[in-house]
């Protein structure tokens, strides 16, 4: 006959995993804070509304930028994310969100979107995001969000690139807590898309409200 404290040890160790995976269970559960960023407030107004119509296609992003997850650097070769908080949307999808939104905003463009129904645009902006973070200082305290998002304008009748360029912002945080720390991603990513409308009509030749 098994002694009984043998048996009550081996029932405990049974139970240890199946514990274990319920508490991972009830911590995956727990809903994370939506975060959204906005488009500029006072974005570059055109002069006059052309009858061009302007593609925004979705961002491409390394993997650790593909989610809806806020990254974080502790260290440039560590990618992290805040715990308790995600985007409203996947980072590449917010990007296009704004693009349009502020591109929009422009007074520029006939049309600015996606993908117009049943037809192709007359131009396309193709990017790339390769920077969307905060960048944790040496204490721990303080942050730097950084943002660089490469962009190309192309023509889509001969897929001829009219222009391409580099955008970085940045913006300095006192606070690694979230909200501070959202505010930050919000600032930089304002003068970012700011930068991109003004180029986009500067690239296609249409004049900017002074």
């Amino acid at each position: 006959m098994t002694p009984r404290p043998f048996l009550l040890a081996l029932t405990t160790l049974a139970l240890l995993p199946g514990c274990s995976a319920l508490s991972a269970l009830s911590g995956a559960a727990t809903p994370l804070d939506n975060y959204d960023l906005s488009a500029p407030a006072a974005p570059p107004v055109a002069r006059s509304t052309t009858s061009r119509q302007l593609v925004v296609e979705l961002p491409t992003a390394p993997g650790a930028l593909s989610t809806d997850r806020i990254l974080i650097r502790p260290h440039p070769l560590q990618a992290a994310y805040l715990p308790d908080a995600q985007w409203a949307e996947e980072t590449p999808i917010m990007v296009q969100t704004l693009l349009v939104r502020t591109l929009e905003d422009s007074n520029g463009f006939r049309y600015v979107g996606r993908r117009p129904l049943g037809a192709s645009g007359d131009y396309a902006l193709v990017s790339e995001l390769t920077d969307f973070q905060a960048e944790v200082g040496p204490e721990g305290k303080t942050a730097q969000i950084r943002l660089r998002l490469t962009a190309r304008m192309v023509r889509e009748d001969d897929a001829a690139i009219l222009s391409s360029r580099s955008f970085n912002s940045s913006a300095t945080v006192a606070s690694t807590d979230t909200l501070p720390l959202v505010e930050g991603f919000n600032q930089a990513n304002q003068a970012l898309m700011a930068d991109v409308a003004s180029w986009a009509l500067s690239t296609l030749n249409i004049g900017v409200k002074r």
